[in-house]
């Protein structure tokens, strides 16, 4: 089935005059990325070339994918736009609340049972407002997306950090708050900056154990989780082009996690085969008729560092696997050093549990490679020492996959598939004994692997490799293994090695599914009605924010004071509080409470300026919301890193916080906060940080004259008299400061209707 055919045909119909009036314009050859960007300006053709890393830009994407823990709250704003139905293809996947336990699927009914009520509650939306509905266990939505809706030189937002995910296909595919979803699906336009470009060649091509799960471990050990922020980064040469377009997919996948806007590949042969193998021959053969368009003009990439603002070569030939960790996806060790690199540092070497797939790797080829693995295991007589686990990315492949054996292969060495969902890689993985807290080592194929990230436990470290390598140190039990070099001792007493793996690109036989789980939406939903349960724990329909009074905020209080890393897991824990995330009281009550607090470094414990006294954070921001007292938090560099959850900036909000002043901000998370009406401010000189003090009050002096690229003064009173100046800077233009004005973006969408 091909989805949102017409839409596809429109978009190519534009892009050669587009392109060539943005070639024009910008008076040089243009990278993949920047056709994609300026044949996607809402104001149709390019009249101005816009500066990197500085111009803000309106754009018109295409669609917009939604998963089940970020829909909710998506969607209640969008109910509140006034608009009969999505301007744009939309679509809801339930994958983010199906916790993994038992197996696939006890598990599954299992979720159903408890999140009916929000399962429900999505679906009737989506009828109502025009979405495509996924149900649980369908899938993934990235794996999902990929195999029925990303298509070359598209433009995609998505509420979840990995849409990126689809630059797999080619397209410009980029992870959003909820708040940005509804300007798109309301038919606003969607603003960003422009971003910087990073180009990476990739030569040479992978043999044995190297996987393209490799090619971003390295990377993100290049550039750092905040490496990419601003930018896109787009892969090209040889060794781009003989990857498979899964294998592509993973890549940009996990570039999220060095902070890029988003990751891209040129359209190819192995696109043309995945979309013909997934059901799209008709896009495919569109692609073909404007495929010069859907790849950089032939003079950038043979001149690469003339067009890209940095730009990194790989020898894929020379190219050794990686395993990433622990704690950090961007601790890049190569495998023949990870048993050096773990006794310097004290890591536990005995492997517990090995869990492959998500939507990072689950593709047919990552599922057959790792079988290849686990048939020698069966067949060498090797006991699997570690616990294992699959977790397959979609019902597509999880069919295709049983069809074809691969599931009674892990089985027949002791595997276990949990559900077509993200489960573990999210923090939905109900371990047994991870209350304990014991230190532990896992190894998984998935992309994030911060603390507590997947098991709620803080000293389990985890560790990031391809699904064939996580498969083959499962077997061994051991970190220390090497399987390009090392043997292993069966169950026979015998020494044995296992060769390297070996998989198919795409199914020889085709993919095969008999309940996709699509559910396609009323042809009118006027009639369709969405019922929010009066007293509901899970669900709360929202009030608008509070519009900006135009006065300077005086004697406001230091909430927290976050000391190190601040993702917005520590802002917003996942794990259980999931199933609070479309009831923003409730799931407030998880507001900070991972933060380190830098004067105690301890977590959930901050001073009540008000009492004196030591108290949680959500309940100590409760205490001054209800007196009336504004509330700043302050926090280190890159704050708001990970996950896109706009809960992050709305849940501070909500709680009566007015601002966040920290040494630099994630991309997504700064955005958030701007559409929640919030102050995200950056110091002009970092060490001010240490300026402020636990009993301060603080006041933002010159606010009533906010403009773009005007400093703002804070304040600070401290407890013995002295006074300081901080002087903080922000990136809100005119636009921005009018959601800052009305008390959130919505509100204004609101105003101008």
């Amino acid at each position: 089935m091909v989805f949102d055919i017409d839409m596809i045909k429109e978009v190519y119909s534009k892009m050669p005059s587009r392109i060539a009036a943005a070639r024009n314009i910008v008076g040089k050859p243009l990278t993949l990325s920047e056709k994609i960007l300026y044949s996607h300006l809402w104001d149709g053709d390019a009249t101005t070339a816009f500066e990197r890393g500085k111009s803000y830009v309106d754009f018109a994407p295409d669609r917009v994918a939604m998963q089940d823990a970020t829909a909710q709250m998506a969607l209640l704003q969008f109910m509140q736009a006034g608009k009969k139905t999505a301007a744009v293809p939309s679509t809801v996947h339930c994958d983010h609340l199906i916790q993994a336990r038992v197996g696939a699927d006890s598990d599954l009914q299992n979720s159903i049972n408890k999140n009916n009520e929000v399962f429900n509650f999505l679906q009737s939306v989506s009828n109502k407002y025009g979405l495509g509905f996924w149900k649980p266990g369908a899938g993934i939505i990235h794996q999902v997306v990929l195999e029925n809706y990303a298509f070359p030189g598209g433009m995609m937002i998505g509420t979840d950090s990995h849409t990126v995910n689809a630059g797999g296909l080619g397209m410009v595919a980029i992870g959003v708050g909820g708040a940005d979803a509804v300007d798109v699906m309301a038919g606003m336009a969607w603003e960003l900056k422009f971003p910087k470009l990073i180009g990476v060649k990739l030569t040479g091509k992978m043999s044995g154990w190297t996987s393209a799960k490799d090619v971003i471990l390295k990377v993100a050990g290049i550039l750092t989780v905040k490496g990419g922020t601003g930018a896109i980064v787009e892969y090209f040469g040889d060794g781009a082009t003989s990857l498979s377009c899964t294998g592509k997919g993973t890549i940009c996948n996990m570039g999220a996690e060095i902070g890029a806007t988003t990751s891209t590949f040129g359209y190819d042969e192995s696109m043309s085969r995945y979309l013909r193998a997934t059901g799209r021959a008709d896009v495919a053969a569109l692609a073909d008729n404007i495929k010069e368009h859907l790849t950089a003009d032939a003079e950038v990439y043979a001149n690469p560092e003339q067009y890209f603002d940095q730009v990194i070569e790989i020898n894929l030939s020379e190219l050794e696997p990686y395993i990433n960790g622990p704690f950090t996806p961007d601790l890049a060790t190569p495998i023949s050093k990870l048993g050096e690199m773990a006794e310097q540092n004290g890591w536990p070497t005995k492997i517990e549990v090995g869990l492959i797939g998500s939507c990072t790797n689950s593709s047919y080829e990552d599922i057959s490679r790792s079988a290849s693995i686990a048939a020698q295991a069966v067949s060498k007589h090797l006991v699997t020492k570690s616990k294992f686990t699959i977790t397959p990315g979609s019902e597509q492949v999880r069919f295709t996959v049983a069809r074809d054996g691969f599931i009674q292969t892990f089985e027949a060495m002791g595997g276990e598939v949990f559900a077509n969902a993200c489960g573990p890689c999210i923090g939905q993985w109900d371990r047994a004994g991870a209350d304990k807290e014991e230190k532990n080592t896992i190894v998984h194929s998935f992309n994030r692997n911060f603390a507590k990230r997947a098991d709620g436990n803080p000293n389990t470290f985890a560790f990031v490799g391809s699904p064939e390598m996580v498969t083959a140190l499962a077997i061994a039990g051991d970190l220390r293994f090497n399987p390009l070099t090392d043997t292993l001792t069966n169950s026979k007493g015998e020494q044995v090695k296992i060769d390297p793996p070996s998989g198919d690109e795409l199914p020889s036989r085709g993919f095969a599914v008999e309940d996709a789980g699509f559910i396609a939406p009323a042809e009118d939903g006027s009639s369709v009605s969405v019922v929010v349960k009066e007293g509901s724990e899970r669900l709360q329909l929202l009030d608008p924010f509070q519009p900006w009074n135009g006065e300077n905020i005086m004697g406001a209080k230091l909430l927290i004071k976050a000391f190190g890393k601040c993702t917005t897991d520590h802002i917003s824990m996942a794990g259980p509080w999931l199933r609070y995330r479309g009831h923003l009281d409730n799931i407030a009550n998880n507001t900070l409470t991972g933060a380190v607090n830098a004067f105690n470094k301890a977590t959930n414990s901050v001073k009540n300026q008000l009492t004196g006294e030591y108290g949680e954070v959500p309940a100590v921001q409760r205490a001054y919301k209800a007196a009336g007292v504004p509330t700043l938090i302050v926090g280190d560099s890159n704050y708001g890193e990970g996950s896109s959850r706009e809960h992050a900036a709305m849940q501070p909000r909500h709680l009566g916080a007015v601002a966040v002043l920290v040494k630099s901000f994630a991309r997504i998370h700064e955005t958030n906060l701007k559409k929640q009406g919030m102050l995200a401010l950056t110091f002009a000189n970092e060490s001010d940080y240490d300026k402020f003090q636990e009993d301060d009050i603080i006041n933002f002096v010159d606010l009533k004259d906010i403009a773009p690229g005007k400093q703002i003064t804070l304040e600070l009173v401290h407890v013995d008299g002295n006074r300081d100046e901080v002087k903080t800077n922000h990136t809100y233009n005119a636009q921005q400061i009018e959601w800052f004005k009305a008390g959130s973006a919505l509100n204004l969408i609101k105003l101008q209707q």
